[in-house]
């Protein structure tokens, strides 16, 4: 066109006015969009007047005529800016005008009744929304990815309509942020939404009015209940409802990524920091060793859900729920420690008295055993609470509980040593116990059945991960020693009425002192250690081969010597030899169970074993 008005001369010699081809084509585009926009926009607006407006939805009705209305927004737009440019005051400007208002209250209305609509599908307790089965990074290599039909086909349709929903969503929201309407757009999702997660709080019992002053006057049961309730609901607080709110403020507004950062935090800053004051609360309560358990959950689901935390509250307008957050593991680590050393302090200033009949296993050793053997199931978490906290012990510390420096599965992590050292404590108190019997024997009973008793706690826990095999060992050794000591001592009497060898020619004079002895000795061992105890099986058995060992040999001997059958016709066998060495077998099956029901011997009158 501009090379033919350039070759045509003008008739009178004068330069030829403007072509008006440009300004008519541009006209005409514009006519077409206001007049499609109008045509869709009328149509549905139609439908406010009409109880079908209240039970359809534009993007429900027909997902190609909802992307026809937004374009044809657009196109509107476009129109509007050629005219504000060319013709502002064109009556056409006002009636565009107007469809525009009237479409952006449709949208506002579209978008209020799409973010209601995928309330279930965030809710907290539905199992399949993208929010709680997805990080961030997993929904946005979703949303990069050419998925084929087949693929979407595979992935659950709660999934997909929510996904649906969000792209609907976004799609609303872009061309009302580029229509100028975002004050209208943002002003209704922080509404919907907040109230969703305020609702979905409350549902999971999250209690705002939980103040520090109401938390510190509560029971202990019921503030228990309430960590409890806690431990639950920040699982799916932060996987499902937090993570979700991200994941969608994210995808709806990414065209405007610091609307939706304003979003997100005034939708969640509020709930997550009543969320996570609750447990620093809790750490400035007084805590005694046994409440320590539960400071440790918390700590334990603060610290596992810290990577998820830091992510979703990664914005500055979010910092601090972070903190707070952080905050919590700090107090809860404080507080941890300072249980730790109450329970160290109440086993060094231990200072009871009484004996634990028959040298059974002493309350004191089951409470700290069973006590570490919990304890050891929080190993990771401690680790992060004691890793700074150096343990004044000792030095040189006693190898059989932490090894020398040079042995390679020495006691090095700061808490195997320090529960070993507690343990160590313990012990070192049990052998102030075992000083309390009368009997020198008994103490050494003692002292093997509870060296067994941790022996058999920390082979049987997570303890023995931390401590290792080596150290089991070398306290099995000492529970052997104990053992022995015990054998060695309890019975030396009865092995001390025997002859040095049992089969020498001696007197018949010395032969019946000999078995008057050892039925004296027998008796009174017997009759004293019926209501003595052994808990652990292993170890009563391995106690009573170790006597049959020690004193049958040489009583057999003897016997057979100088009371078996062959001698019967000595008037004296009958009324001195009381037992056959069968019968010391079927008396030791009786022992070591605690019952005392014994009380006395009973000997064969047959030298054939035991009357009953």
């Amino acid at each position: 066109m501009r090379t033919i008005f350039k070759s045509t001369p003008s008739p009178t010699g004068m330069t030829p006015p403007a072509s008006p081809l440009r300004l008519t084509f541009s006209e005409s585009l514009m006519e077409e969009n206001i007049e499609a926009a109008e045509f869709i926009i009328t149509k549905w607006d139609s439908l406010s007047d009409d109880s079908f407006y209240n039970t359809s939805s534009l993007f429900s009705n027909s997902r190609e005529e909802a992307k026809q209305y937004l374009s044809s927004i657009k196109g509107l737009q476009k129109a509007m800016q050629y005219l504000v440019s060319h013709q502002a005051t064109s009556d056409k400007l006002v009636r565009a005008q107007t469809l525009m208002e009237t479409a952006m209250k449709r949208l506002e209305n579209e978008f209020y009744q799409i973010l209601k609509s995928i309330r279930f599908y965030f809710d907290p307790e539905s199992s399949g929304p993208p929010a709680s089965r997805s990080s961030f990074s997993d929904f946005e290599e979703y949303e990069s990815q050419n998925v084929s039909t087949d693929e979407t086909d595979s992935i659950p349709e709660s999934q997909r309509v929510s996904i649906a929903a969000m792209e609907d969503l976004r799609a609303v929201a872009e061309v009302m942020i580029k229509a100028g309407y975002a004050k209208e757009c943002i002003k209704g999702y922080k509404i919907i939404r907040k109230s969703f997660v305020d609702e979905a709080l409350y549902s999971l019992g999250v209690d705002r009015t939980l103040s520090l002053q109401k938390i510190q006057k509560m029971d202990w049961e019921v503030l228990e209940a309430n960590i409890k309730n806690w431990l639950h609901a920040v699982k799916t607080a932060v996987r499902t409802l937090f993570s979700g709110e991200r994941i969608l403020s994210d995808q709806v507004f990414s065209i405007a990524p610091a609307m939706g950062e304003s979003c997100f935090t005034e939708i969640s800053k509020e709930g997550a920091l009543a969320l996570f004051e609750f447990p620093e609360n809790v750490a400035k309560c007084k805590g005694t060793p046994e409440k320590m358990f539960r400071f440790l959950d918390l700590y334990e689901a603060v610290s596992d859900h810290w990577p998820e935390i830091d992510s979703m509250f990664s914005f500055e307008s979010t910092s601090v729920v972070r903190s707070t957050a952080i905050n919590s593991l700090i107090k809860l680590g404080d507080a941890v420690r300072k249980m730790l050393t109450s329970f160290e302090t109440a086993i060094q200033k231990d200072t009871s008295k009484s004996t634990v009949p028959g040298g059974g296993v002493h309350p004191l050793t089951r409470y700290v055993m069973n006590y570490l053997t919990f304890l050891a199931d929080y190993s990771e978490v401690l680790s992060d609470i004691v890793a700074d906290w150096p343990l004044t012990i000792p030095s040189p510390l006693p190898e059989p509980f932490f090894g020398s420096p040079d042995d390679e599965e020495s006691i090095s992590s700061p808490v195997s040593v320090r529960l070993a050292w507690l343990i160590l404590l313990m012990l070192c108190k049990l052998d102030g116990k075992a000083a309390m019997y009368k009997d020198a024997s008994l103490s050494y009973l003692f002292l093997a059945n509870n060296h067994q008793y941790v022996a058999g706690k920390v082979r049987q826990s997570n303890l023995r991960i931390l401590l290792g095999d080596e150290w089991v060992t070398k306290l099995e050794l000492k529970v052997k020693q104990y053992a022995w000591n015990y054998v060695r001592m309890g019975w030396s009497k009865v092995l001390a009425s025997l002859p040095e060898n049992p089969t020498a020619e001696i007197p018949v004079g010395e032969v019946k002192e000999h078995f008057r002895k050892f039925n004296s000795a027998f008796e009174e061992t017997y009759t004293k250690q019926t209501s003595w105890v052994v808990p652990d099986p292993g170890l009563r058995d391995d106690i009573k081969i170790s006597l049959a060992r020690r004193i049958t040999p040489i009583y057999k001997e003897f016997y057979e010597t100088y009371g078996g059958m062959h001698l019967r016709k000595e008037m004296w066998v009958e009324s001195v030899v009381r037992y056959t060495p069968d019968d010391l077998g079927n008396y030791w099956s009786d022992m070591l169970i605690g019952n005392g029901s014994s009380g006395s011997v009973m000997p064969s009158s047959s030298h054939g074993g035991r009357s009953r």
